[in-house]
């Protein structure tokens, strides 16, 4: 008889190790509230970069011109049209993932599910009514949600979470943004490309501040030349929504007014009510505790994805959803977060991966640093990409590579040269001898690796 799997969250945690679990011979049956997809595909990373390829097109067509094509007339971003576009694209992929389980056999079922032992799921149906899930084996994969700080007068129209302003159908004159992290970032240069004007508020003394504080700086370049503003190191201490906009007030005093207002300040993980307390599930600060094989402290009880410790990341969430599946399954897999890869969807694009040269000096590492700048490429020049570079962080001694951050044209795609140089411990000479195609983006890569040790051919 194949084991009976029941997973809580079809987000690509949940949907992942469902599928897997099928693929290797489970029977398996999902529980989820929405739509299949989770944050990822319905309110986070599908959507937002629909949005952006929007932006994407119209900043294209207004610097035409300098590529030598004539457009004529008026050009404005239609934000009914834009939404209307996402909305497709999140439908199609839903759509997706529902026939993929249909496909596996994996059994679909709508409503809020409940742990009622280490071996059942209750769940109140959508169309109503209960239905008691039996299983050999639960995962609980329920995700996050925006955290939602008491200053913030959260009406769904003035003061917005990024949840509610992916539906937002028009362009606002101005936009306050609370918070410059990944969220912040790639919103503000939405709305900076379709015309609002864009106001940044940051706790931390640079933008982007988990990320290498060169790649943050040069960030914040980027964001002044969008004519958006920074208030770092500040901190909102009070918010008044008002019958045309929103007002805020530092904690310098200072008052900024807005049409609307984006609070981006982070997630907090989605664990209330499942019933933990009732089978003895251990949480520590919001979050459940796993081992590296993605079990709880229960026997049987597996948890992954935005509500344990560590990064909150799709990519992140399916591979422990595959290897909360395998070890179901007899096949002994275990987590390493080493060398997860991170993208920041802005324009021009962030990909990084490793360690920080802050955090590798704070780990005790002497380092080498190598950099090349994206204008020294001749793909660069041609395409008219020239802003950013690309940064590889090395051991001193051993050469082994700790970190690589990247930002530039295609950074997202580029950083996965670097991937599998730190998970197999490849080192920065082995991998300067890989030849790369002439002429690409990935050449700053390729010179970035050469300059660790001062070699690099084309580094003015």
């Amino acid at each position: 008889m194949s084991k009976r799997i029941v997973v809580i969250g079809a987000g690509p945690g949940g949907y992942v190790a469902a599928l897997k679990a099928a693929k290797l011979g489970a029977q398996v049956t999902v529980v989820e509230k929405d739509k299949v997809g989770g944050t990822c595909l319905n309110r986070g990373c599908i959507p937002t970069k629909a949005l952006l390829a929007s932006a994407e097109v119209l900043t294209a067509i207004k610097e035409a011109e300098e590529y030598g094509i004539r457009v004529e007339g008026k050009i404005t971003p239609d934000m009914g049209l834009i939404i209307a576009r996402k909305n497709k694209v999140v439908e199609r992929l839903n759509k997706g993932i529902e026939f993929l389980f249909e496909k596996n056999n994996v059994r679909l079922v709508k409503g809020k599910g409940t742990l009622v032992g280490n071996k059942a799921v209750k769940v109140e149906l959508e169309e109503g009514g209960c239905e008691t899930l039996e299983a050999d084996n639960i995962i609980i994969a329920t995700g996050s949600s925006p955290a939602k700080i008491p200053v913030f007068p959260f009406d769904g129209k003035r003061v917005l979470t990024s949840d509610e302003i992916l539906d937002l159908d028009y362009v606002p004159s101005s936009i306050i943004i609370v918070g410059a992290g990944v969220i912040g970032c790639e919103f503000g240069t939405f709305f900076s490309a379709v015309g609002s004007a864009v106001t940044m508020v940051e706790m931390m003394e640079r933008v982007l501040p988990t990320e290498d504080s060169d790649l943050g700086k040069e960030m914040e370049k980027v964001l002044k030349r969008k004519k958006i503003k920074l208030h770092l190191k500040s901190r909102i201490e009070k918010v008044e929504i008002k019958e045309n906009g929103v007002k805020a007030v530092l904690d310098s005093g200072k008052e900024l007014e807005a049409e609307i207002m984006l609070v981006a300040t982070g997630r907090r993980a989605e664990i209330n009510d499942l019933g933990l307390e009732t089978v003895g599930v251990k949480t520590d600060k919001g979050r459940i505790i796993v081992d590296d094989r993605m079990e709880t402290s229960v026997k049987g009880i597996y948890a992954i994805g935005d509500i344990v410790p560590g990064l909150q990341l799709a990519h992140v969430a399916s591979f422990e959803g595959i290897c909360a599946a395998e070890n179901i399954m007899g096949i002994e897999s275990r987590m390493d977060y080493s060398a997860v890869p991170r993208g920041i969807f802005t324009d021009p694009e962030v990909g990084a991966v490793g360690m920080t040269e802050e955090e590798a000096l704070n780990a005790g590492f002497r380092i080498r640093t190598g950099r090349f700048y994206f204008r020294g490429l001749g793909r660069a020049q041609a395409a008219g990409k020239i802003i950013g570079f690309a940064k590889i962080i090395a051991e001193e001694g051993t050469d082994k590579i700790l970190g690589a951050s990247i930002i530039g044209p295609n950074a997202t795609d580029l950083v996965h040269e670097i991937v599998p140089a730190i998970k197999c411990a490849i080192t920065v000479k082995d991998m300067s001898k890989l030849i790369h195609s002439h002429p690409t983006f990935s050449e700053a890569v390729m010179e970035a690796l050469h300059d660790v040790h001062g070699q690099s051919i084309h580094n003015a």
